[in-house]
């Protein structure tokens, strides 16, 4: 309890970005404040949660078929508790960090701290190199998935333009987030995102049951170590949502409640993705191999319409979520990130959607570009580099019996801490990134192979033929390896 009074009396308060001081609130300024400026716990919950289920809902279906339906769920309840303990280890480092420099009387008023600037202040400036690239290229990368989901999702309702077409479309909608200055103001976005994957969620596994089984369907799955690896990577990828809990924590008027949200947010993340991917892989089983997008095997209704839509908003604002810390990054690096115009730092913010933009032509591989992403990235940047800098930041004596907030009984303490550290980085590792590298890297070299870079339709539908007489054109389909 004096660890957390200590807290309290040197960082409560003191995150007052976009705040207007000294100033009577009028109506529209309540109402403003009320949308558009979160920073309490509630709203931590719902960026988490709201961050962590976007169109991985989708692809999760494709990994049971890969792992099969006692694999997929040990997997989603294993990488559940994983990421939710090195998200907690995460906002452990960055009270450690805030604590001691507010202690040094430096002002957070116009500055968002990020995770390498908890690594720099922490542990010196190579850890902040290494942090700096892992989370900047997976971000990059995450912003990448969110651009590629939107295409494959609009195909569904409307197929007069191909997926590459949408991409470019939604690319120039998804750069309109440059003018959400930080994560405070994400209040109403992620309270209507989470409501959105909820719908989702629950129309999946109902469309699935209401469906049935489909004639002759099997479940052959696991059966091959390469599809096994890259469906477990893809649930490692899921549950890894948390590179920008850093942002997030800075956000929220009091950081130091952060510990337990992310946990509570995977527990309810999982009562969505469980019953969705169990209810799909059982629904159509091996059909999912050739089918990454849930929405594919589906039948059009209204319902699934909606269903495209929401999630279609969804991934706008999950893009923004991904984006916001490269923004950051960026202003940052040209010297515009304490600017006080939301419209210079916008304009300053718009060519970090380009590369982004031009990366989702190049590999449009929706669900197995995110099994690559989980285990070279995510793997490192979410596990692996929280829990070494954990165990390295309170290595010494001084450091644990000094340190902020002290490891809780349940867990053993500093000893506990660090045997559950060391597992993390050997399994991540050695499972993660070895063995779930391998797999996804063969498998996304077979997309490759099979419909080429800037593929201009990923996994669309052979079109008819033109002359009715003569066999129908060839159309590479994505059999996922199963010849491999």
């Amino acid at each position: 309890m004096a660890a957390d009074k200590v807290v309290e009396t040197v960082i409560v308060g003191s995150y007052v970005e976009m705040e207007t001081e000294g100033q009577s609130k009028t109506m529209k300024t309540k109402l403003s404040q009320f949308l558009w400026h979160g920073g309490s716990v509630y709203d931590a919950w719902f960026s988490c949660a709201s961050n962590q289920v976007a169109q991985v809902l989708l692809t999760l279906p494709y990994s049971f078929s890969q792992l099969g339906m006692l694999s997929g769920i040990l997997f989603q309840l294993f990488y559940g508790v994983l990421g939710s303990w090195t998200a907690y280890l995460i906002s452990i480092l960055y009270v450690e960090y805030r604590t001691r420099k507010e202690r040094e009387k430096v002002d957070f008023r116009n500055h968002v701290i990020q995770w390498f600037e908890v690594l720099d202040g922490l542990l010196g400036k190579h850890w902040r190199n290494v942090g700096l690239g892992f989370n900047c290229t997976f971000l990059l990368f995450g912003s990448v998935i969110q651009l590629i989901a939107c295409a494959s999702n609009i195909y569904y309702i409307n197929d007069n333009l191909d997926k590459r077409t949408w991409t470019y479309i939604f690319g120039a909608c998804c750069a309109t987030t440059v003018f959400i200055p930080s994560f405070h103001n994400y209040r109403i976005w992620s309270f209507l995102g989470l409501v959105m994957t909820t719908y989702t969620a629950w129309y999946l596994t109902i469309a699935s049951i209401l469906h049935g089984q489909e004639e002759g369907v099997k479940h052959s799955g696991p059966s091959k170590m390469v599809l096994y690896f890259t469906g477990a990577t893809n649930i490692l990828y899921t549950f890894g949502g948390h590179a920008v809990t850093v942002e997030i924590m800075h956000a929220m008027w009091k950081p130091q409640k952060f510990k337990a949200i992310y946990l509570l947010a995977t527990a309810y993340v999982l009562t969505l993705t469980l019953p969705s991917a169990s209810a799909v892989y059982w629904a159509f089983g091996d059909r999912l191999l050739d089918h990454s997008n849930a929405f594919a095997l589906l039948p059009k209704s209204p319902f699934r319409d909606m269903a495209v839509i929401l999630m279609l908003i969804h991934q706008f604002i999950t893009f923004g979520f991904a984006c916001t810390p490269l923004y950051f990054v960026w202003e940052k690096a040209i010297g515009m990130h304490e600017c006080k115009s939301l419209c210079k730092r916008a304009a300053a913010r718009l060519p970090v959607v380009v590369p982004i933009w031009f990366l989702a032509i190049i590999f449009p591989f929706f669900g197995p570009i995110n099994s690559t992403v989980g285990s070279l990235l995510v793997s490192f940047t979410v596990y692996i580099i929280p829990a070494l800098a954990h165990i390295f930041t309170f290595k010494s004596a001084a450091a644990r019996e000094n340190a902020v907030e002290q490891p809780p009984k349940f867990v053993g303490r500093w000893v506990g801490s660090f045997v559950i550290n060391v597992f993390i980085v050997v399994w991540v590792l050695i499972v993660g990134f070895g063995f779930g590298g391998w797999a996804s890297m063969v498998n996304f070299v077979h997309q490759i192979d099979t419909f080429g870079l800037f593929s201009k339709c990923f996994q669309c539908p052979a079109p008819p033929p033109l002359n009715t007489t003569a066999p129908p054109p060839h159309q590479p389909n994505n059999h996922t390896l199963h010849h491999l």
